[in-house]
């Protein structure tokens, strides 16, 4: 609950000084030529960010802070970027014959909204008139155009010398770390109560495969997970793909072995029970620590009764690992990830090519910041 209000304290002071930075300069955040970008339309794109960005650095308004002001610049450099382009088109000489924007409103509504009643609802939900949806799918049909006609891929060569650099250059994020292949029997708690306690069914799934039976063939059998119909079959995973107190005990277990019972409740704050005849002989308490934004794991504590988990959030699925293979930490080969190296390389002399186009337009137009 503390943390809630924490939450919810923050968001409130953030939006407060949203709003009283919108009074600063009459509003007016930058010009561009004689096209104006109001604090509030950098604000409205930055507050769909912020409830992401609160929850994410809660417990660390100083980075909280730097995170927002970053966002900001961004989105003003993004607004600003945006009217450049739409000066130039009209600088330009360009023409855009209304039939056009005709054919790309009567698709976008096709797309989006099925038809205009739908249409119409949503923009009133948004405070938003028809004639502003007009032109904002008219600006974003002009931006794409300038964009595909200055920033064309046909422009850009990547030859083998090229991506053979970029491997080498960046290695460390072609490297795989130590993998485990997992199969899985996942319970799930229910509301019938005539239906089996999970954790009890569970330790007898666990001893008939004790007692020699297929891992696989309980999971198809039991398991309520999607990947029932594979025999459990997870594929692979690295720790840093799954939840901590899952990899915590995935990673300590050898090719072959399949773990005990073992429950978890949900949320992102949460506690992983070890169980032995039906009752929890463990707890682990994970969470995401405000500094590194990563699963960390907060407390642990021995069950000597029931008594010691009466108060924490009880399970809501109960699990059985096994371990069919392990990886050793390697690095992906070249030719594993030409294509995403080509593909990075793609992305990055595009957007050089912007930035050097954007650049230009800049040079020639009137831009002024408040």
């Amino acid at each position: 609950m503390k943390a809630v209000c924490t939450l919810l304290a923050a968001a409130l002071l953030w939006m407060g000084l949203l709003t009283a930075g919108a009074e600063l300069v009459n509003g007016i955040n930058a010009i561009v030529d004689d096209s104006v970008i109001t604090y509030d339309e950098v604000q409205v794109e930055t507050a769909r960010m912020a409830d992401t960005l609160i929850r994410r650095y809660r417990g660390d308004p100083e980075t909280l802070d730097k995170e927002m002001a970053d966002i900001k610049k961004r989105n003003l450099e993004t607004l600003l970027n945006r009217q450049l382009i739409l000066h130039e088109f009209k600088t330009a000489g360009y023409v855009l014959p209304e039939s056009v924007i005709d054919d790309l409103v009567r698709e976008r509504i096709k797309a989006r909204f099925h038809d205009e009643v739908t249409l119409t609802k949503t923009l009133q939900e948004q405070g938003m008139t028809k004639e502003k949806f007009r032109q904002q799918v008219r600006e974003q049909f002009i931006i794409d155009q300038l964009r595909l006609k200055n920033v064309s891929s046909d422009k850009i060569i990547i030859s083998p010398h090229k991506v053979e650099a970029y491997y080498l250059a960046h290695r460390e994020e072609f490297k795989i770390e130590n993998e485990v292949k997992l199969r899985t029997i996942i319970l799930k708690t229910s509301e019938d109560t005539n239906a089996p306690a999970p954790a009890k069914l569970a330790e007898e799934i666990f001893k008939k495969i004790n007692g020699g039976a297929s891992f696989e063939q309980m999971a198809s059998l039991y398991s309520q997970g999607s990947q029932r119909s594979q025999g459990g079959d997870w594929g692979w995973w690295t720790r840093k793909k799954m939840t901590k107190g899952l990899s915590d005990i995935a990673f300590s277990l050898p090719p072959g072995k399949c773990s005990g019972v073992f429950g978890l409740s949900s949320g992102d704050d949460y506690w992983v029970y070890q169980y032995e005849d039906s009752r929890p002989t463990l707890a682990r308490h994970y969470g995401i620590d405000p500094k590194s934004n990563k699963q960390v794991l907060l407390e642990e504590r021995k069950c000597d009764d029931a008594s010691a988990v009466t108060n924490l959030p009880p399970a809501q699925e109960f699990y059985l690992l096994k371990v069919d293979e392990t990886r050793q930490e390697h690095f992906k080969s070249l030719g594993e990830v030409r294509d995403e190296v080509e593909k990075n390389l793609l992305e990055d002399e595009k957007t050089r090519l912007e930035n050097e186009w954007l650049g230009r337009l800049r040079k020639k137009t009137f831009v002024s910041y408040f």
